[in-house]
């Protein structure tokens, strides 16, 4: 990882277009660590970076995977690796961008290999009731009972897929706690006070309506589970089925996002060494500038 740099932080934050400018400067190409800009298509849903900010630099796994295929982080670290290390033989610096806890984790620290799906065992376990499922998960695996969405079906069934099928709890095997890997990534975690993030979060979700969100759904075909947990999509659904008002769908989704954006902060904080820069206090400019700095400086050149 000695020629990768991670720039991490919530939504809204603005982390694509400085990556693409410190990219820009120093001649780096940019991979994207985020779990929904990884699909094609629903660009204005999930926020891809447009057009300019696209042409500063080379970006890497953006609109790449069929909006029906399943995702996981073990995927998301084989595609990005293969793509850091081509990066790497042109001689380039790689600049890892996104707000995805687990996929960045998996980058830095690494995974233990799960076990593919059981067909037997998920039709049985899709026919358990929540409470069912929160009650075995709970009793073979507390500590990610605790901190699983519980209203989440698809999460209680994987984790209790791996329990079964591993005979170990998720929480002893999911992350590999590498020290020589956290250690040596280099980053920057950027955020901002949060009145201004909480406003900049409502009016991106405002200005997708404005710019046809809700048209872009409709177009949609069918999606995978993991590309249905897209924020705003089961929401802006609703909408189209006649089940809620237009400013209803907006102010769920600016709540949910809100609420997203908190998550990731704690996340980040608890699970990353990566240097904190509050974009509140500068410029974009001048935060562009301190990270292409602190890129050249912690990363390296290309002539290096």
């Amino acid at each position: 990882m000695r020629r990768t740099f991670f720039i991490v932080g919530p939504t809204a934050t603005g982390k694509s277009e400085l990556a693409a400018d410190a990219a820009h400067e120093i001649g780096a190409e940019i991979v994207s660590a985020d779990a929904f800009q990884i699909y094609q298509g629903l660009d204005l849903l999930t926020a891809k970076p447009e057009s300019p900010t696209l042409a500063k630099a080379p970006h890497h796994l953006i609109g790449t995977v069929s909006l029906t295929e399943e995702m996981s982080a073990e995927k998301y670290r084989r595609n990005a690796m293969r793509a850091i290390e081509e990066i790497n033989l042109r001689a380039n610096l790689a600049i890892v961008v996104g707000g995805s806890g687990l996929y960045i984790k998996a980058l830095t620290h690494g995974l233990t290999p799960l076990p593919e799906s059981d067909p037997e065992l998920r039709e049985r376990l899709n026919a358990m009731s929540l409470d069912d499922l929160r009650s075995q998960l709970a009793k073979l695996d507390p500590e990610t009972a605790q901190k699983i969405d519980t209203k989440n079906r698809r999460r209680l069934v994987r984790a209790l897929e791996i329990c079964l099928l591993t005979g170990k709890p998720v929480s002893a095997q999911r992350l590999c706690e590498g020290a020589s890997h956290s250690e040596a990534a280099k980053g920057v975690f950027v955020f901002r006070d949060r009145n201004e993030l909480y406003e900049r979060i409502n009016q991106r979700v405002e200005a997708i309506f404005e710019r046809g969100v809700v048209e872009e759904v409709r177009t949609e075909g069918a999606t995978s589970a993991t590309a249905s947990q897209m924020i705003g999509l089961r929401e802006i659904r609703e909408l189209l089925a006649g089940k809620k008002s237009l400013s209803q769908c907006i102010e769920e989704i600016q709540q949910a996002t809100r609420r997203y954006a908190k998550r990731q902060l704690t996340w980040f904080r608890r699970q990353t060494n990566f240097v904190p820069l509050n974009l509140s206090f500068l410029t974009h400019k001048e935060a562009a500038k301190w990270i292409s700095l602190r890129i050249l400086s912690e990363a390296g050149t290309r002539d290096d």
